[in-house]
C-alpha cells in the first residue's frame, strides 16, 4: 500500500488537476502546508499530494522536502516513513531528519547512523547545516571518537571557517571533557559570535576554571555586549570562586540592561540565587528568591541547599515543607540532598533517617552514593560509627573516598580506637591510590592522642618516601573586587608587615579574653610548644582576617573562602575575634559556611 494513500483529502481540494494548472495546483499545497497545525492534518495534506502530483514534477520534490520537515518536528516515526519513500532525498532532506533525531530524547544515537549513511550514499554532499546537528548528537551522547571523525570531515571540506560549525565544536569537545580542544577550536577561529564567546566561557565554568572564564569575559567585553547566558555564566563562575562584588555587578547589569522577560527568566534568577549563597549573602539570596515572580524546583532546591551550607538548618526544613505541602512541587534528588545535609549539619540524626525513609518510600527516589554519603557523615559524627558501617556494608554501590573519608574524620573526633582508625585510612588510601595526604594528617592525630609517637614519626616518614605533601592551607578574601589569596605561614603579599603587625595585636587582644592555642592543631610532628603555638598564628584564614580587620571599613563583614576544613583552634579563635572586634566574620570552608559573629558560631560548634 502506498503511504498515506488511504487518507481522504480535505474537502476543499482537487481529486483531480490538470497538467496546464499543476502549478497554482502545487502552490495551493504549499500554503496549506504553511499553515498545517497538526499531524493528522498534514497527514491529509500528504494523501493529496500523493493522489495530485507527479512525482517527476519538479515543485513535487519541494512539497515532500516540507513535508517531512513538519513531520520531523511533530511525529518522528512518520518523518522516517516519509523520508524512506522518497528518492534521492537532498541536503535539506537529510539535515531535516538528522536534526529532529539529535533533538530527540531517544533517537540521537539515529542522528550519527543518518550522517554515516549520507556520507556512504554519496549522491549529497554534507553541507554547513548538517555538521551542528550531528555534532549536537555526538555531544550529549559522549560520542568522542565519532565527533572527531566529523572534525576531520570538515576540516577536509574546508568548513573550519564557519563560526556556527565551529560554535558547535566546541561545545562538542567541552561536553566530551576535553576543554583544550575546544579552546584549540576557539583560538584557531577567524570569526567569533557572541554564541562563541558564550560556549567557550560556559566551558571553563563547568570545569571549575573559574578564572579563566572570567579573563575570557573581559576579553568579550570587547567585542560584544553579555546577554542573559552570558550572565547566567559569570554568576556560575562567581559562585565557584566567591566573588560577592561581580556577582553583584552581574545582577544589577542584568536588571539595568534586559526586559522583564529576561530579568523574571527563572533559569536565569536560580543562577542568580546559587550565586549568592555560595558567596556567603544568604540575606540577598533570599530577597532574591521571594522577588522572583515563579518558582521551580530547582529554584527551591539552590534555596534549600543554600540554608543547609548556611547552617541554617530549621529554614531548610521549613523550606522543604513549604515546597511539598504549599507549592504542591515534586522533590527531586537533588532535594533531599539538600535536606539530608541539613541533617547533617544540624546533627538531626533521627530527622535524618526519617527524611532518608521518605524519599525512599514516599516518593520512590533510588537512593544515590551523595545520600548515602549524607546519613553515613550525620551518623558517624553523632557517634552512631558502627551503625554508619552498617549502612556502608548495605549499598548497593560501592563507597566512594569521600565516605571513606568522613568515617575516618569521625573515627578521629570520637577517639574510635586505633584499629578502627586504621581500617578506615587504608580503605581511603586504597581508593585514593596511596596518595591522599589529608589521611596521613588524620591518621598522625590518632596516633598523637594515643601517645604513639612512634608511629607518628613513621607516618611523616611514610609521606617522605611516597612524596606526599601535605595540602597547603589556603584563604581569599575579595576587597574592593580584588581577590587577595595567603598560603600558611605567607610572606609574599606587598603589605605582609602590616598584615603580621596587626596579627599581633589581634593575638594580644584575644588573650586577654582568655584565648589559649589549641596546640594539637599545629603540625604533626613534634616541634617545642612555642613553634606550634607560632604556626597556628600563622595558618592561612588567620593572615587573611587580619587583612580584612585592616582594609575593610568598621563593621563590614569579613568574607573568607577556604579550601581546607576550618581547624578546632582557628574556630575558637575567631569567634574571639568576632566578639572583640564587633565584626562579623563569615567562613567558607571546604564543607560549609561558618558565621562569627559576637563570640559565637552559626555552626554550634559542630561541623
Amino acid at each position: 500500500m502506498v503511504l498515506a494513500a488511504v487518507i481522504a483529502p480535505p474537502s476543499h481540494l482537487p481529486h483531480a488537476i490538470s497538467n496546464s494548472d499543476s502549478f497554482t495546483h502545487h502552490r495551493r499545497l504549499l500554503l496549506f502546508l504553511n499553515s498545517c497545525t497538526c499531524i493528522s492534518q498534514l497527514k491529509q495534506l500528504h494523501a493529496q499530494t500523493i493522489r495530485t502530483t507527479s512525482s517527476h514534477h519538479p515543485n513535487t520534490f519541494f512539497l515532500y522536502s516540507r513535508i517531512l520537515h513538519f513531520s520531523s518536528l511533530h511525529d518522528l516515526r512518520y518523518a522516517f516513513r516519509v523520508f524512506h519513500q522518497i528518492e534521492n532525498p537532498n541536503s535539506f532532506m537529510w539535515n531535516a531528519l538528522i536534526r529532529a533525531c539529535a533533538r530527540s530524547t531517544d533517537r540521537k544515537q539515529h542522528a550519527i547512523a543518518l550522517y554515516h549513511r549520507m556520507l556512504e550514499q554519496g549522491s549529497v554532499m554534507q553541507d554547513k547545516h548538517t555538521f551542528p546537528f550531528v555534532l549536537k548528537a555526538c555531544a550529549y551522547l559522549f560520542a568522542l571518537s565519532e565527533g572527531e571523525q566529523i572534525h576531520a570531515q570538515i576540516l577536509k571540506l574546508g568548513f573550519d571557517s564557519d563560526v556556527y560549525i565551529n560554535n558547535s565544536l566546541v561545545h562538542f569537545y567541552a561536553t566530551c571533557d576535553r576543554l583544550d580542544f575546544a579552546k584549540g577550536v576557539f583560538d584557531r577561529m577567524s570569526e567569533r559570535s557572541l554564541v562563541s564567546w558564550n560556549v567557550v566561557i560556559d566551558a571553563f565554568v563547568r570545569f571549575g576554571e573559574f578564572d579563566a572564564a572570567l579573563n575570557l569575559f573581559g576579553e568579550m567585553q570587547k567585542f560584544f555586549e553579555p546577554d542573559g547566558y552570558t550572565i547566567q555564566s559569570i554568576a556560575n563562575a562567581c559562585a565557584g570562586m566567591g566573588s560577592l562584588s561581580l556577582g553583584m555587578w552581574a545582577h544589577v547589569f542584568l536588571l539595568k540592561k534586559f526586559d522583564a522577560d529576561r530579568v523574571n527568566d527563572v533559569l536565569l534568577n536560580t543562577s542568580l540565587v546559587d550565586m549568592y549563597c555560595k558567596c556567603g549573602s544568604l540575606e540577598l539570596a533570599l530577597q532574591l528568591f521571594h522577588r522572583m515572580p515563579k518558582r521551580d524546583v530547582t529554584s527551591w532546591n539552590s534555596m534549600i541547599l543554600g540554608f543547609s551550607t548556611h547552617g541554617e538548618v530549621a529554614a531548610a526544613l521549613e523550606y522543604f515543607g513549604c515546597m511539598v505541602r504549599t507549592e504542591k512541587l515534586m522533590p527531586n534528588a537533588i532535594t533531599f540532598v539538600g535536606v539530608l545535609s541539613a541533617c547533617n549539619h544540624g546533627g538531626l540524626v533521627s530527622e535524618g533517617r526519617r527524611y532518608f525513609d521518605v524519599m525512599v518510600t514516599e516518593y520512590k527516589i533510588k537512593p544515590e552514593l551523595e545520600h548515602y554519603g549524607c546519613l553515613v557523615d550525620l551518623l558517624a559524627r553523632a557517634g552512631l560509627i558502627d551503625e554508619a558501617l552498617d549502612v556502608v556494608s548495605n549499598m548497593p554501590m560501592r563507597p566512594d573516598l569521600v565516605i571513606w573519608r568522613s568515617l575516618l574524620d569521625a573515627c578521629c573526633k570520637q577517639n574510635a580506637g586505633v584499629e578502627l582508625s586504621e581500617e578506615m585510612a587504608r580503605r581511603v588510601l586504597e581508593a585514593e591510590g596511596g596518595v591522599c595526604s589529608g589521611v596521613y594528617v588524620l591518621l598522625s592525630r590518632v596516633y598523637a592522642s594515643a601517645s604513639r609517637w612512634n608511629d607518628v614519626g613513621m607516618v611523616r616518614k611514610l609521606m617522605t618516601d611516597k612524596g606526599v605533601v601535605k595540602e597547603p592551607g589556603c584563604s581569599s578574601i575579595e576587597i574592593d573586587g580584588v581577590a587577595h589569596e595567603f598560603f600558611a605561614g605567607d610572606t609574599s603579599h606587598p603589605q605582609t608587615e602590616e598584615i603580621y603587625s596587626a596579627l599581633d595585636v589581634i593575638e594580644e587582644r584575644v588573650e586577654r579574653v582568655g584565648y589559649s592555642p589549641d596546640s594539637s592543631q599545629a603540625p604533626m610532628v613534634d616541634e617545642t610548644i612555642d613553634g606550634k603555638q607560632y604556626s597556628l598564628r600563622l595558618h592561612s584564614e588567620r593572615l587573611a582576617i587580619a587583612f580584612g580587620l585592616l582594609k575593610t571599613k568598621p563593621g563590614m563583614p569579613i568574607r573568607i573562602f577556604k579550601n581546607l576544613r576550618v581547624c578546632n583552634n582557628c574556630h575558637q579563635v575567631t569567634k574571639l575575634i568576632s566578639r572583640v572586634f564587633n565584626r562579623e566574620i563569615i567562613v567558607r570552608d571546604r564543607i560549609r559556611f561558618h558565621h562569627f559573629k559576637d563570640g559565637a558560631c552559626s555552626c554550634m560548634d559542630y561541623w
